[in-house]
């Protein structure tokens, strides 16, 4: 085996968003691409020498080759070891735990998330840090930074390495360990949940339908809601990992996780229903002809955490972005615990993390999760809804109206138009963004706004300041709507409209959703005119 230096040139493009660099695959599969972007990404954190990775990712198609550039790479780098999920295989949750189980350097994730995969659909690399969490915007500016100035790549010269035999080897100078990628989550998990309680649950008839989308958390609900849980065989569908997701588009929402919603809604439905995305990090959670939103299931959670075991001491904050509804904001003022809204992306949940100030942190595209990792967890949330049902013997319908009872209700709906001209995206914030001081005090379909401003967010554990997160518009009932242009998209522009109204209650708790934000939807219509600038009578996506 020899080292080999390659020369290259910068590649454009290579700036990493929220989660990682996301591209058409067909980008990535072209010359240079990949190794640039692992120069950078190891350049960018000081070198490999000596340092130990975790390597892992959702399976998508290309997956099997970018692992063996990626551990060429880093032998040829002096890296002392990686540690790698069979088949390449990992959740990203499992890759946060096995970087802080084995206090690791960091570690390498494939993935794109819920976006769809196939050599004509998505791709995606990203760098966890060594507490679990994703690269800061310290990193990644360093990351882009080097992919702009990079001249070569050091690379072994070998043979591909067996990834799917358990154990140990040796690429070069560098172990190779291949793990089991869900024995030591599924592990973790039963340190956090009563599983005896959970086994009862499902030996006394309870029925539960989990859509892993053929998706990463397929074998990972296989293990624990079956195997470890007694969760009857065929609980879990969908269950193996595709390199297209079998065709479909792995985000668990209404639209795109339809046939759960159809099962849910229908006759003889199970008592609880869930899905999964593409790499693990994300979750939706249904009762029987129950719609639970990402907001509320934050909330409940939070209310009703201290059920579980692993949380039975209390929890020390919340925190959500600034997107998502303020609900679980009413539960942390009646607990007396801290609060927090940062921008969007798990990143920002780090640091409070870390500094303990939080143990729950919630984002409204369904993404959910707690201190035990540093990613949101798509299947621990499901595993925390399944405590919460055995310990208060409810149905799913039944906790969140004892909880709206309580709280009031935050009614809440995100309007995604996708695929938007960057253009005509940028000429609907823009023009909106540039009238926001004039707004506050006056009417707009009979509401009154209150306050209108660019959200910035100023890091309370390390001083750092983000800048130009969100357009917020709040009325003067304490309804809003936010504008936003997402960062997880692979083509075109992904302009997300969030919209909020607050029930206390008793009356009006339920409504339909649409129809109750129905004054907030004219009023943002009538002040960014989305409809008219896209051209579109509607939104792609309602969640």
């Amino acid at each position: 085996m020899s080292i080999l230096t390659v020369e290259t040139m910068p590649i454009e493009g290579q700036k990493p968003g929220t989660s990682g660099l996301r591209k058409k695959t067909r980008v990535f599969v072209g010359t240079h691409f990949v190794e640039n972007f692992v120069q950078a990404i190891l350049d960018a954190i000081g070198g490999a020498a000596g340092k130990t990775f975790v390597l892992g990712g959702d399976g998508r198609y290309f997956s099997p080759q970018v692992a063996q550039v990626i551990l060429r790479m880093c032998a040829a780098q002096g890296a002392k070891k990686v540690i790698v999920g069979q088949d390449a295989l990992l959740s990203t949750p499992a890759a946060s735990h096995l970087i802080r189980l084995n206090k690791t350097d960091g570690g390498f994730i494939m993935s794109a998330s819920h976006n769809p995969g196939g050599l004509d659909e998505d791709f995606g690399l990203k760098f966890n840090m060594p507490n679990g969490g994703p690269a800061p915007e310290g990193v990644t500016d360093a990351i882009f930074a080097a992919t702009k100035t990079i001249s070569s790549y050091r690379i072994l010269e070998a043979q591909d390495i067996d990834l799917d035999t358990l154990g140990e080897t040796r690429l070069g100078e560098m172990a190779v360990q291949v793990v089991d990628p869900v024995a030591d989550y599924a592990d973790l998990m039963e340190t956090l949940f009563d599983f005896p309680k959970l086994r009862a649950l499902f030996a006394g008839g309870f029925r539960m339908r989990f859509d892993a989308m053929c998706a990463i958390t397929g074998p990972y609900g296989t293990e624990i809601l079956e195997r470890r849980l007694g969760a009857p065989e065929g609980t879990v569908v969908n269950g193996t990992p595709l390199p297209d997701f079998g065709g479909m588009h792995p985000d668990p929402n209404p639209t795109w996780a339809h046939d759960l919603m159809d099962v849910m809604f229908g006759d003889d439905a199970p008592d609880f229903g869930a899905a999964s995305d593409g790499d693990g990090d994300r979750n939706m959670v249904v009762g029987k002809n129950t719609y639970v939103s990402p907001s509320d299931s934050l909330a409940v959670l939070a209310a009703n955490a201290h059920l579980a075991p692993g949380y039975r001491g209390g929890i020390a904050g919340v925190a959500r972005s600034m997107p998502t509804s303020a609900a679980v904001d009413l539960v942390a003022d009646a607990m007396g615990i801290g609060k927090f809204e940062t921008p969007t992306g798990w990143k920002f949940f780090g640091n409070l993390l870390d500094a303990g100030k939080v143990t729950l942190c919630g984002e409204e595209s369904f993404g959910t999760g707690s201190d035990h990792v540093r990613e949101k967890d798509g299947l621990w949330a499901v595993l925390l809804w399944l405590n919460v049902l055995a310990e208060r013997g409810e149905t799913v319908a039944e906790v969140l109206e004892s909880h709206w009872k309580a709280f009031g209700r935050n009614y809440y709906s995100r309007h995604d138009y996708e695929g938007l001209p960057v253009d005509v995206a940028d000429g609907i914030v823009d023009p909106l963004r540039a009238r926001l001081g004039e707004l506050p005090g006056t009417t707009v379909e009979g509401m009154e706004i209150a306050a209108a401003d660019d959200f910035a967010y100023t890091d309370p554990v390390d001083g750092s300041v983000s800048q130009m997160q969100g357009l917020r518009i709040v009325f003067a009932d304490g309804s809003r709507f936010v504008i936003r242009l997402s960062g997880t998209g692979t083509e075109g522009a992904t302009l997300r409209l969030y919209l909020e109204r607050y029930v206390a209650g008793p009356e009006d708790l339920g409504l339909d959703v649409q129809a109750a934000l129905a004054p907030v939807i004219a009023a943002a219509e009538t002040l960014a005119g989305i409809k008219a600038a896209s051209g579109r009578d509607g939104p792609n996506v309602v969640t």
